[in-house]
């Protein structure tokens, strides 16, 4: 962003939403690059989503730093796509961890607190990292849509972050599920090989299971818990 433009207020955030509520990604996307050029980034643990985004994101502004929080619990499958999409993109991968490794985690908190108390272990793993990620930053562009889940169905396409104090874009936020795999297949896009197995929506190993035919992709996560979200966007 230019040093002598002013920062957007909350309701200018709200008036621009309304307008890209019909807007192509693209346009949105150019839009985010435009407004707030080094001081945007992404966050994406390389879900699908998050795939269709850097696709078109790469085209645009492929030096966007890519925040990536390592928890120390993802997929063998998550890392081999992370290095995979890189490499096609020439992506500029920005990989944050938390301040203690699993081990040291287990030896302060004990072991399993992923079941015991997994709100915690999410904000030690990726809220706290991200806070850290975050800072500097302008604005945040995160691969979310309304449909995925309750606690998602009101965001906005552009919406103010009151957490991090900074602008979060939504560019797929009235995609459909349809559409993002839609849009994979019909450009041939990696993605995690997961997918092909049985999950829906992948996080940390622990907390991640596949689901049954026809139930929300979103159930497989946090099994036998009242959780939703880890916490880095909601």
């Amino acid at each position: 962003m230019d040093d002598n433009q002013e920062k957007l207020t909350e309701f200018e955030i709200k008036q621009i939403a309304r307008r890209f509520e019909t807007s192509d990604v693209e346009e949105i996307l150019q839009w985010a690059v435009d407004r707030f050029g080094t001081g945007l980034v992404m966050t994406s643990n390389f879900g699908v989503e998050g795939i269709v985004v850097m696709d078109k994101l790469a085209r645009i502004a492929p030096q966007t730093p890519i925040i990536y929080l390592s928890t120390g619990y993802q997929f063998p499958e998550t890392d081999r796509l992370k290095d995979r999409l890189r490499d096609l993109y020439d992506l500029n991968i920005v990989e944050h961890r938390a301040e203690l490794s699993v081990e040291q985690q287990n030896q302060v908190f004990g072991e399993k607190l992923f079941v015991r108390n997994p709100d915690q272990c999410c904000h030690l793993r990726k809220v706290e990292p991200l806070q850290k990620a975050l800072k500097g930053s302008e604005a945040w562009i995160a691969a979310l849509r309304r449909d995925q889940s309750p606690t998602r169905a009101t965001i906005g396409i552009v919406e103010w972050n009151a957490k991090h104090q900074l602008v979060k874009i939504n560019p797929l936020a009235t995609w459909s599920r349809r559409d993002v795999w839609d849009y994979v297949v019909r450009h041939n896009l990696p993605y995690n090989t997961l997918y092909d197995e049985g999950y829906t929506s992948i996080g940390c190993v622990p907390c991640t299971r596949r689901v049954m035919p026809g139930a929300h992709e979103r159930s497989g996560r946090w099994d036998g818990q009242q959780k939703l979200e880890c916490g880095i966007h909601l």
